[in-house]
């Protein structure tokens, strides 16, 4: 398999030599994507009384956002090889920002929700074609240096979305997390249409409908089911129903491809064992870290009784270690390698999760509790993220540059959902069987009724949250192993391509 940088090479709408400008354009507009994905969790509780929401309705806040953004991302990436990945990218910026502006103005449950979807789905379209604009833009060395600046936004943008939520819920109201989107957007689309060259693959392949229909279908289909398992437990009829809705979809979407002269997800792809790779360790690790801001934050706000603000502050530690540590990577991987780099990332990481499952309790300080496992964590992603991230798109031809960034984007937001569901599930379930006996505990220990009650809660919060952190510890130590099975320095030349860095 060729790499991008001597593949087929793409059509484009203008020349141009700003490349470290498009660079800062397209890391902008992921910016507000990744930030989305943080923002809304410290408001939820400002909503939830503003709008008089149920907790199923609050719930699909977060979700239908998900449903939309994890379900159509490969057919954004896709779309921008075929339609340009300029025009798909200033597209999904747009459909972001219009979203945004209206969840702003949100007055009812289903207002909020419905345009959270919309959200979604410009995310999705947005994403892949920004990281394929990128992977197309830059070649060895230079792209090295791009894709680490691609992966402190991403970090960076995970963290900051909890500060800048507490901020402006604390100073503001919490329509301005979605309406400061709005001036960005503008930004960003402007910029965008004046400096960024449009490319497509030179040989356009034909719209594949069977495959887009049945494709996004199984995706939203499975990412609905996981959705609905912290509601409805996995046994239920909703989730084993639409899991063999996206089982059925998915085959048909599998001999769709394989017949079609142009297909929307050319099976050969995974062929390649640099995405292959990338893919399956990232599924394990995301899977584990993403529910990390979920559970840290409701910690902080539930059991150390932090108010928005100084949840955000927090995390603080967080968004520096992981900016720092991803402009490190860049350096560091050229000289260790791929398979050494993410072993590093794994590694650390496990050691922040397990470090989290020991250390929390209901009266955990600060420092060292929350503060050391926080930063090991964020070194860990720093380490996983810029390698992966790398290997997932940086050996595939030019022509496919937006399926293999749309690809590895799914990956990310599929694993994070599914990791989600297993562990939220499994920490309710510890919850609720470990609130009686603290609170009897609390009793016997001569606690007043009202007193022994808060206090068993929140010990029985804690206890689901740490199985919850012992069960991530156990899937990154999954993708530890993987990296040992799967990734290989020998399976292309990438570190040929980044031994000059720096």
């Amino acid at each position: 398999m060729s790499t991008a940088s001597d593949a087929a090479p793409t059509t484009s709408t203008a020349s141009h030599d700003n490349r470290w400008l498009v660079l800062g354009i397209v890391c902008l507009g992921q910016l507000m994507v990744i930030l989305d994905a943080t923002i809304v969790n410290v408001a939820l509780p400002a909503i939830q009384t503003d709008l008089k929401l149920s907790d199923t309705g609050l719930q699909w806040i977060v979700n239908g956002y998900t449903l939309a953004f994890g379900g159509f991302l490969l057919l954004g990436g896709r779309l921008g090889d075929i339609s340009g990945r300029k025009k798909i990218f200033v597209a999904g910026v747009a459909i972001f920002t219009f979203a945004s502006l209206m969840n702003g103005l949100a007055q009812n449950e289903a207002m909020l929700v419905g345009f959270r979807a919309l959200q979604g789905l410009g995310g999705a379209l947005l994403s892949p074609a920004a990281l394929a604009i990128i992977t197309t833009e830059f070649e060895g060395p230079e792209r090295a240096k791009a894709m680490s600046v691609w992966g402190a936004i991403a970090g960076l943008g995970a963290a900051l979305g909890l500060l800048l939520g507490g901020a402006l819920v604390e100073w503001t109201s919490w329509e301005w997390i979605f309406l400061v989107n709005v001036p960005i957007g503008a930004l960003v689309i402007f910029f965008a249409l004046t400096q960024i060259a449009d490319t497509r693959a030179e040989n356009a392949p034909s719209h594949d409908i069977m495959g887009a229909i049945t494709g996004t279908g199984g995706l939203v289909s499975l990412v609905f089911a996981i959705t609905q398992t912290q509601e409805h437990g996995w046994g239920s009829g909703i989730v084993l129903g639409f899991l063999a809705l996206a089982v059925v979809l998915f085959a048909i979407f599998y001999f769709a491809e394989r017949g079609h002269e142009d297909p929307l997800v050319p099976l050969n792809i995974f062929q390649t064992r640099s995405v292959a790779a990338a893919n399956s360790v990232g599924l394990l690790a995301f899977a584990a870290i993403f529910p990390f801001f979920f559970f840290l934050s409701l910690f902080m706000q539930q059991v150390l009784q932090y108010d928005a603000l100084k949840t955000g502050v927090a995390f603080l530690p967080f968004s520096a270690s992981i900016i720092f540590t991803a402009t490190a990577a860049s350096q560091i991987v050229p000289k260790m390698g791929v398979r050494i780099s993410a072993m590093i990332g794994t590694g650390m990481g496990l050691l922040g999760m397990l470090g989290f499952a020991v250390l929390l309790d209901v009266d955990s300080p600060y420092f060292p509790n929350i503060l050391i496992p926080m930063v090991l964590l964020a070194v860990g992603m720093g380490f996983i993220f810029v390698p992966l991230t790398f290997l997932a798109t940086s050996k595939v031809e030019a022509s496919k540059a937006g399926l293999a960034s749309g690809l590895f984007n799914t990956t990310q937001q599929v694993g994070g959902a599914f990791g989600l569901a297993i562990l939220a599930t499994l920490a309710t379930d510890k919850t609720d069987g470990a609130v009686q006996g603290h609170v009897q505990e609390a009793i016997a220990a001569g606690k007043t009724p009202d007193v022994a009650q808060k206090l068993g809660v929140a010990e029985a919060l804690v206890e689901g949250w740490q199985l919850a952190f012992y069960i991530g510890a156990a899937l990154i130590a999954l993708s530890f192993v993987a990296v040992l099975l799967r990734v290989h320095d020998e399976d292309a030349d990438l570190d040929a391509e980044l031994v000059h860095v720096g």
